[in-house]
């Protein structure tokens, strides 16, 4: 199967090459030695960098829908690396190095682009392993500070540009996403009511939502932002976290299923039914940018199950399965397969569906063995993964070791949102 561009992939592609197809005609082209051939690469590559951070600004917009022809909406994130300009002026000595990063005082652009740097450094400091992980509320209030990097980055670029117009274009739809974000984003919110709290397993519960108005429309395994506002909630009172929806597109009520796994989720789980929730989206795509006709496997573990019961469910209310789709359910131990009966039922009454169990206390981790008798023709599939990171990994191993190409390995990763 051949993997085309996205419409989205071109439209960044042509974005970030704008300002530096603009600037060629000033940069010229480098004399024969590597110093001035080093010095247009560090030039490029500060065109670059800043094209590439002002769009990841504005694709993190999140608008609902806006991120599925692009990919995801990390997925333009990097840091302009401010010191290639050192890179590029060391072979022609040290002290035009030095001059190059520390110049005179007069030199107020440069600094605006060293100040614009160390707000990147103090914004994207907290991801850094060495500080741990930070928490979620924190992290949100530290996009103010990549936004002052934006406006610093602008400042640094501009009088040293000669041509400022794609600056201008960059710029402002980065800024106009951040304001967006901070001011305008709450009024693409719905509202919906907890009807009722079902609880799954211990530390597991799926709220049932009934909408107050304009339903929310959705595809399969896509995921919403949720907002609870019950004033009894011990933590969690009106932050929105992302959790993927488990009901069918069809469905008249929004079922998102919840895990105990930090302070916002473990006050979910005992949410007063009958309170509101304000839910955002949807976002994702990882069942519908993969139409390729084959038959599909799908691997589940944990909360991870979740897009699968949407799927399930949404395969169930259409009565048809195109091709063949077995799902694993990966679970420690059979009391924590809290969505398994449900969908051994759907398989039951779906032809083309089937749903095995593999338990990681009686088995060990899921091996190629399992594989060999339960999906004999697994190189051949349309593979979509989601679990804990650890069971992502070892089954990207597992299945790019099975001859499977990494181009039909689907996941989709909430951890950074």
């Amino acid at each position: 199967m051949k993997h085309h561009p996205r419409a989205g992939d071109l439209a960044l592609a042509a974005a970030v090459l704008l300002p530096l197809v603009v600037a060629l005609p000033r940069l010229g082209w480098p004399a024969d030695d590597a110093g001035a051939w080093l010095a247009w690469v560090g030039r490029a590559a500060g065109i670059l960098g800043l094209a590439m951070l002002l769009l990841a600004a504005a694709t993190s917009i999140r608008v609902p829908g806006w991120d599925r022809p692009f990919g995801g909406l990390a997925r333009l994130w990097r840091l302009h690396h401010a010191l290639a300009l050192a890179l590029a002026a060391v072979p022609l000595g040290m002290p035009v190095a030095v001059d190059v990063l520390f110049p005179p005082l007069s030199r107020g652009p440069v600094w605006l682009g060293w100040l614009a740097w160390l707000a990147m450094l103090l914004f994207l400091a907290p991801t850094f392993g060495f500080f741990g992980r930070p928490r979620y509320q924190t992290w949100k209030r530290l996009h103010l500070v990549s936004a002052a990097a934006l406006l610093l980055a602008l400042a640094h670029a501009l009088p040293l540009a000669g041509e400022a117009w794609p600056w201008w274009l960059l710029g402002l739809a980065g800024l106009a996403a951040i304001a967006w974000r901070k001011l305008g984003s709450h009024r693409a919110r719905l509202a919906y009511r907890i009807e009722t709290v079902e609880p799954l397993a211990r530390g597991v519960v799926e709220l049932v939502l009934a909408p107050q108005g304009r339903r929310l429309v959705h595809e399969p395994g896509q995921f919403v932002y949720l907002a609870p506002l019950d004033k009894t909630l011990a933590a969690g009172r009106g932050e929105e976290h992302p959790y993927t929806i488990a009901s069918a597109p069809a469905d008249d009520r929004l079922r998102i299923g919840i895990k105990d796994l930090g302070d916002a989720s473990h006050a979910l789980q005992s949410v007063t039914p009958g309170s509101m929730v304000q839910v955002e989206g949807p976002y994702g795509d990882v069942f519908g940018r993969h139409p390729s006709g084959r038959h599909r496997l799908w691997l589940g573990g944990g909360i991870g199950i979740t897009p699968f019961v949407s799927g399930a469910r949404d395969l169930l209310a259409r009565g048809m399965v195109e091709g063949k789709v077995l799902l694993v359910y990966l679970a420690n131990r059979p009391q924590r397969a809290y969505y398994l009966d449900e969908l051994e039922a759907i398989a039951e009454r779906l032809p083309g569906f089937s749903v095995v169990a593999h338990y990681y206390l009686e088995r060990g981790a899921l091996d190629v063995a399992f594989l060999a008798t339960h999906c004999p023709d697994v190189a051949e599939r349309e593979i979509h993964l989601c679990g804990p990171p650890a069971m992502n990994a070892h089954l990207r191993r597992l299945l790019v070791g099975q001859g499977v190409p990494r181009s039909r390995i689907h996941s989709e990763v909430l951890d950074f949102l």
